[in-house]
């Protein structure tokens, strides 16, 4: 692995990891989140500067719900969004896929040789429970390390889980952005918040950029105002995308309605 990696310097790559970063020094930016290789293609022909990955998206696509993906399957999908486009690409690991530090580690290599130039290491375990405070950090710390040995900038994202773990508590996540940033972190994210307010305390409390994942009586510019740096979708593009399905086929199923089909989009110019 270290000879890819070495191979790989100064490398589409390499150019994909200094544009990822540098997106973080600038103005605040969306970030959307494709599902497959076909919805990063058509994120990318909209002129979106970034992609990043959603674990619940892609658990649907095998049918599963979110968390039920190996390692295995999130690094070939990494490889195969990163194909899909020119953009950047950041990797939803969950959880690092392991309870150590180790596994952190290993998730942020594994993701970066599949062609990713950025992940996010959350702090909550499968099995239903915050890791506590000092763990996260020591897991935060070695995705960190193992990101800075490589030979391109790689962007580490770490989460702190409360607001979407029945543990809506501000001042717990604020302290532990605040570490996750003390131990390297380039960005932090706290997805879950859901007013202004508590977009303006997070990053007021933080000197990293922020990530806020959108709420739908949002826009970009009240986030972008409160102090977000970057603005992703989660899964939301993926459930839009198949309530509309699910909803013209009920219609074909309860009443033999078939005008939901009548939409054409431009694939020709997105998939060129």
């Amino acid at each position: 692995m270290a000879r890819l990696f070495s191979a790989l310097s100064g490398t589409r790559q390499e150019q994909k990891g200094i544009a990822f970063a540098a997106l973080h020094e600038g103005e605040p930016f969306v970030i959307p989140n494709p599902w497959d290789a076909g919805s990063a293609r058509v994120l990318a022909a909209l002129g979106f500067s970034a992609l990043a990955t959603t674990s619940s998206g892609f658990a649907f696509t095998l049918g599963r719900l979110d968390g039920g993906v190996t390692l295995d399957e999130v690094v070939e999908h990494a490889a195969e969004i990163d194909r899909a486009t020119e953009l950047p690409v950041s990797v939803d690991l969950e959880n690092g896929h392991g309870p150590e530090p180790e596994a952190t580690a290993q998730a942020v290599m594994r993701v970066a040789e599949a062609g990713a130039v950025g992940a996010s290491i959350e702090d909550w375990d499968p099995s239903g429970s915050l890791y506590d405070r000092d763990q996260a950090v020591e897991r935060v710390a070695a995705a960190v390390e193992a990101a800075r040995r490589l030979p391109f900038p790689f962007t580490l994202t770490a989460r702190a889980e409360n607001h979407i773990r029945g543990n809506p508590d501000l001042d717990d996540t604020i302290a532990r952005l605040r570490a996750f940033e003390q131990a390297g972190a380039d960005v932090l994210y706290a997805p879950g918040l859901r007013t202004q307010e508590e977009v303006r305390a997070v990053c007021s409390a933080l000197t990293k950029p922020v990530n806020v994942l959108a709420f739908p009586d949002s826009t970009l510019a009240e986030l972008a105002a409160a102090g977000a740096r970057r603005v992703s979708v989660g899964g939301g593009l993926t459930w839009t995308a198949i309530r509309a399905f699910a909803d013209a086929a009920v219609r074909i199923r309860d009443e033999g309605d078939f005008s939901g089909l009548g939409t054409t989009p431009p694939l020709g110019d997105w998939l060129a």
